[in-house]
């Protein structure tokens, strides 16, 4: 990765530096050339741990620049990382430029071609409310203790900016924090937990890390057998989130509509509904993604997208809106969530395991898959922590179980009630740079949920 030098040590700097370039940019134009320009990157501190000990620390500085040259109906584009040094960026990204009108000579009209031609422009810069990055990890270490805890904490500054030839210019900047643990048993039984957001708060680390430090004491326990069955489940938000992010793969894009690959499309065809306690929404006002995408159409602040178990509106990209005639509302090219919010209800978290008297309480769930995508039918996996409650008590763990059964039982007519505990949970890819995405998920409590094997 490319480390970025003192000329550009802020978000702010970041911000000026990326406009002059455009500038430069701007008066190499030829024609009726447009140019849309994007960067992305971070300035985080990321550490790994294992056994509550630091194995691995360190800093990234990463900005990468795209561009997309346009004329007409054709157009190319690609990327490059910048260094923070003015001549060496100028000369790569001018270099950029002409490979990319190179590119575009042999490119095809694109029919599908959209880009924003009104000039949105707009800032949001958001100040840091993170301690050192230290003083995170001491607070880790010395929750954990002496138990075996493996995980990464990673926090900073995120920023995109977005600027065309039109005179638009976006910017925005979030600092945020997102811990990724489990703790592990001698026997390789694991408890899996997360903490994400914009403010650390050292009790709230000290509890999370107790809670599954008690949590591990009953994974402890001999594991019990269950035989394939229909069972009272509360999945807690992290397996919530795993299903939301299955139903994230074309549930609400309007591509998926159209081409009906959409697992929501027994609600469009058939009148199938979910139960009147779900209502999502994509909430970008709450989230750390930016409010523009890459062709710089603006994201608004919330759309509804399945109100009171109704599905009332779909993403919709600006590629989707040129093919299927529907109006963008800036949604990605994938067309899926990138802050999901789900709306909770009036169950008790902290009484949760007398709500469920008898049944499973599910931590987590993993490896989920479409098994009849268009009948909205997903299956998976337990594992970490999945326990059996026996009259509202927890007994100990169970032995690993795939499920199979379809989100209108699930989120439907089997669904008892929501939690009004939410958490916010972040995506914790950091694949090329630290995601964005979010979600804000309550926990659902189930009855006859299908364990197949």
């Amino acid at each position: 990765m490319s480390s970025v030098v003192s000329e550009v040590s802020t978000t702010d700097d970041l911000r000026d530096y990326f406009f002059a370039l455009v500038e430069s940019l701007e008066e190499r134009l030829l024609g009726e050339e447009v140019l849309l320009c994007e960067v992305r990157g971070e300035v985080s501190s990321f550490a790994r741990l294992n056994h509550a000990c630091v194995g691995q620390i360190g800093d990234v500085r990463h900005q990468r620049v795209t561009i997309d040259l346009i004329h007409r109906q054709k157009h190319a584009l690609s990327s490059v990382d910048l260094a923070g040094d003015r001549e060496i960026d100028l000369s790569r990204v001018r270099s950029l430029m002409e490979q990319v009108r190179e590119i575009r000579s042999h490119c095809p009209d694109d029919p599908y071609l959209s880009y924003n031609t009104a000039a949105c422009s707009g800032e949001f810069a958001e100040v840091s409310k993170l301690p050192d990055p230290v003083d995170m990890v001491g607070t880790i270490v010395d929750a954990a203790q002496s138990e075996d805890l493996v995980g990464i904490v990673a926090s900073g500054a995120q920023y995109r900016g977005f600027a065309n030839s039109l005179g638009q210019r976006n910017w925005h900047s979030t600092h945020s924090f997102n811990f990724d643990w489990s703790l592990f048993s001698e026997d390789d039984r694991a408890v899996k937990s997360s903490y994400a957001g914009k403010t650390w708060a050292v009790q709230e680390v000290r509890q999370r890390i107790a809670a599954s430090v008690e949590m591990l004491a009953t994974v402890r326990r001999p594991p019990k057998v269950l035989r394939p069955g229909r069972y009272r489940v509360y999945l807690a938000p992290a397996a919530m989130y795993e299903v939301v992010q299955m139903l994230s793969w074309g549930g609400f894009s309007v591509r998926g509509l159209e081409t009906k690959s959409t697992p929501f499309l027994r609600m469009h065809e058939s009148g199938a509904r979910l139960s009147e306690r779900v209502t999502l929404s994509e909430n970008i006002a709450a989230g750390t993604a930016p409010s523009f995408e890459s062709s710089g159409f603006p994201r608004p602040e919330q759309t509804t997208l399945i109100a009171a178990g109704r599905y009332e509106g779909s993403l919709v990209s600006p590629r989707s809106e040129k093919e299927f005639g529907v109006p963008t509302n800036g949604a990605n090219a994938a067309e899926s969530p990138v802050a999901l919010d789900m709306r909770g209800g009036d169950l008790d978290r902290d009484t949760i395991a007398e709500s469920l008297h008898t049944g499973l309480l599910v931590s987590n769930l993993w490896y989920l898959n479409f098994s009849d995508r268009a009948a909205g039918r997903m299956t998976g996996m337990t594992r970490f922590a999945t326990q059996w409650v026996e009259n509202g008590r927890v007994q100990g763990p169970i032995e690993v179980m795939r499920f199979d059964d379809t989100v209108y039982r699930m989120l439907g007519e089997n669904l008892i009630g929501l939690t009004r505990q939410r958490d916010w949970i972040m995506d914790p890819d950091t694949y090329d740079w630290r995601s964005t995405n979010s979600a804000r998920l309550p926990g659902a409590l189930i009855d006859d949920f299908a364990l197949t094997l």
